[in-house]
């Protein structure tokens, strides 16, 4: 698999040089995030991003989509968006296949569409920023294998269109593949339903099903199986790995019921997105749909990756704090 991997220092060039050049903004010029659940703290950070960026440009923004899991719903809002002729389009598409065809009429029109967070790699799409979740997958796995000993039964918990999961869950048995000790006895797609998780997680804990771990390959089960666990009282019992930095996730790694999560920055892919959007609106290419890929004077990389870390009990506390409201008002996401 090719991947493309820009610095901070690059990333934080391109920022820069977009941030820095003078241009002027229509009073009517606005950019859209499209996420498949808005509701939930990783899109409310994404969408912090998005409106810190917005008030810099002196551009509208907003973030539209559906309050609970839904991919056709989450189309639905992206044609909305289309239809309003906006300056340019975020979008983390839940299910690829349902989006790419979206997507590309969009860039027909032309209006800039970037992905973030979750790819659509079949579609027009001039790149993707967000995390390499291939890699997260790996780091994850990684720190399984050393909490589990190398042997253990691993059930997982996932939907499994969402290509960012699909690679997650790649680089995860990845790792496992060096460990025969280690079995991924399921993959439960959770439907974006919490009641899903938490009933499944209490079925496995009070069977006889041997499970030495659960693998929460999004933000919305790890909660869940934490509940699960301390209502069955099985904790220390089984191993939960996270993902993402709910409040309640955090809560579960404080008290011991999660080992840790994996941490993302969606905050940094929003403000990116819209930096870059604008970039491309004003830019004025010949085509949007051109292959940045494959065009060796493209001023765009092919793709930009803003990095993941490990949160656990050890380092909670200083990821806490840069996450509190600093002195002059202002909140860290």
């Amino acid at each position: 698999m090719t991947r493309h991997i820009f610095s901070p220092t690059t990333i934080a060039s391109l920022v820069v040089l977009g941030a820095c050049a003078p241009r002027f903004h229509e009073p009517n010029e606005s950019y859209v995030l499209v996420a498949a659940h808005t509701r939930i703290p990783y899109w409310q950070e994404a969408f912090a991003g998005l409106r810190r960026a917005g008030t810099e440009m002196h551009v509208k923004v907003d973030m539209v989509g559906p309050t609970r899991y839904d991919p056709k719903a989450e189309r639905e809002a992206f044609q909305g968006a289309i239809a309003d002729k906006p300056s340019g389009i975020l979008i983390s598409p839940a299910d690829p296949n349902l989006m790419a065809a979206d997507i590309d009429s969009a860039l027909q029109q032309g209006i800039p569409v970037l992905t973030i967070d979750s790819d659509a790699p079949t579609s027009k799409r001039p790149f993707f920023i967000g995390s390499d979740n291939y890699a997260t997958g790996r780091l994850g796995g990684q720190f399984l294998v050393k909490l589990l000993g190398g042997k253990g039964n691993v059930v997982m918990f996932t939907y499994p269109r969402q290509a960012n999961l699909i690679e997650r869950q790649q680089g995860y048995q990845s790792v496992f593949e060096n460990y025969p000790g280690i079995h991924v006895i399921q993959a439960v797609d959770i439907q974006g339903d919490p009641a899903i998780a938490y009933q499944t997680a209490k079925e496995l804990l009070t069977s006889k099903a041997q499970v030495n771990a659960f693998v929460c390959l999004e933000a919305v089960a790890c909660p869940e199986a934490g509940e699960a666990v301390k209502d069955t009282n099985t904790v220390g019992k089984v191993t939960i790995m996270a993902m993402d930095t709910d409040q309640r996730t955090l809560n579960w790694i404080q008290q011991g019921l999660v080992a840790a999560t994996i941490a993302q920055k969606p905050y940094t892919m929003a403000y990116l997105g819209v930096k870059l959007l604008d970039s491309l609106h004003h830019d004025k290419r010949p085509s949007l749909e051109a292959n940045v890929k494959q065009d060796p004077f493209s001023p765009y990389p092919s793709g930009i990756y803003t990095g993941t870390f490990l949160v656990g009990k050890e380092n909670l506390n200083t990821f806490t704090r840069q996450t509190q409201p600093q002195p002059n008002g202002a909140t860290k996401p």
